[in-house]
């Protein structure tokens, strides 16, 4: 069975305001075996919105919409999804008679407009909400397809602020939809990569996950990782589990070590985990990603077993103070250059005591070089090395993008240069 989600809302249709709602109801329909399939955002237009709600009843067997159960004008998925499933509604004398006592408890008139909430839609179930005025609706129906032959549709309408949703679709509309529908399970896995092309990982895995035709899988580029995401539906969490396990072996033994993580990980995460097996610690020297590096590895908890800190050397003097790197190499080679980088990475190793000392230093823009040996480096030049107490490995990109995007990208080579350093 698939699932499609409307989230109704104007607001959602400018750049002020998200939907979120859908991201908690996907995960909790995929507890129950369920896929989405679609979700759609309508402004608050009933014309618009009884068309969003045809269309996701004739193509999904659960449709659930969430806010536009409001007492205003603007609130109208009750009458979208009656004109959609073209049913009555009817106003319900008990909640007309919480709405009065919610308002006489206030000592307040409730405006007529008010009643509205008390309509439901013919045969549907009546969902409580004790943290608002609006209740949901859970209709368990069947239409008619274009042969005429009736199919089985479950219709829920749920109040928007996520603190009134959440609450209600765990506790009412999710054990009715275990009652109501099949066992089935889904099995999940997330493989991700770093600094590769998404084009170099699908026509090497493409050839395998095609065969699993039961598994869907997806791929996801951005920031410098690529994320293969697994998903498979049986009647036993044992079965799907199955069958998306071995598709991941065959990927795992096709891209081998350029996966740094088979569930779901962060590079960050498996670079500490590699470091505290090792009994390794790390230092930084920043400066173009002005402790960037530093701040994606402490946002892990217990990261201090095996980051010991470092620096931001933003300025020249500051590369001599903290990592001492000699003022002359500085003044003729350039901060953004090989050799100060490598500078950079034995100092603060030294000065740490760390296993590893690592350094980044870079141009980063908008603006080119500072004046002297920097001054024709192009932006996106950026130098990194990785010292040890053996050997000291210095790493040459020119990136592109702007300044956000710059840093970012050598903050994740950084760290793919550590992971496979320790590998």
């Amino acid at each position: 069975m698939i699932a499609e989600i409307i989230a109704a809302g104007s607001e959602m249709l400018t750049p002020y305001r998200q939907d979120t709602n859908s991201l908690y109801l996907t995960d909790g329909l995929n507890d129950l075996g369920v896929q989405v399939a679609f979700k759609t955002i309508v402004g608050d237009n009933l014309s618009h919105l009884t068309s969003a709600a045809s269309i996701a009843i004739a193509r999904a067997d659960i449709v659930i919409f969430s806010g536009g159960l409001g007492p205003t004008e603007d609130d109208l998925t009750r009458e979208a999804a009656a004109a959609a499933l073209n049913i009555e509604l009817r106003s319900d004398p008990a909640i007309l008679t919480q709405l009065y006592k919610r308002f006489a408890a206030r000592q307040m008139v409730m405006p007529p407009n008010n009643a509205k909430q008390a309509d439901v839609l013919d045969r549907a179930i009546i969902l409580d909400n004790p943290n608002g005025s609006a209740p949901g609706q859970f209709l368990d129906t069947t239409v008619l397809d274009a042969s005429n032959q009736p199919i089985r549709k479950i219709v829920i309408l749920l109040p928007g602020p996520p603190r009134e949703l959440k609450p209600l679709f765990d506790t009412q509309v999710k054990p009715r939809l275990a009652a109501a529908l099949p066992p089935r399970h889904l099995a999940k896995r997330l493989l991700r990569m770093a600094l590769i092309p998404e084009s170099h990982v699908d026509a090497r895995t493409s050839p395998i996950y095609t065969q699993y035709s039961d598994v869907e899988t997806t791929i996801l580029a951005g920031s410098g990782e690529i994320q293969l995401h697994f998903l498979c539906a049986k009647p036993t969490l044992a079965e799907a589990q199955r069958r998306v396990d071995d598709l991941v072996e065959k990927i795992e033994a096709e891209m081998e070590d350029s996966i740094f993580s088979s569930h779901g990980e962060s590079l960050e995460e498996v670079v500490l985990l590699n470091l505290g097996l090792r009994d390794l610690t790390l230092a930084t020297a920043e400066s173009c990603t002005g402790g960037l590096l530093a701040e994606r590895l402490t946002a892990i908890p217990g990261s201090s077993r095996y980051f010991l800190g470092g620096a931001v050397v933003y300025s020249d003097a500051l590369k001599t103070t903290f990592a001492d790197v000699p003022t002359e190499l500085v003044a003729t080679k350039g901060p953004v250059s090989s050799e100060v980088a490598r500078a950079l990475a034995e100092g603060i190793r030294t000065r740490t005591g760390a296993s590893l000392g690592i350094s980044i230093t870079g141009i980063a823009g908008p603006g080119p070089g500072a004046p002297g040996p920097d001054a024709d480096k192009p932006i996106g030049l950026v130098y990194i090395a990785l010292a040890s107490a053996q050997t000291t490995q210095v790493k040459e990109l020119n990136l592109r993008g702007d300044r956000e995007m710059i840093r970012w990208w050598a903050s994740q080579h950084a760290l793919e240069l550590i992971r496979h350093h320790i590998l």
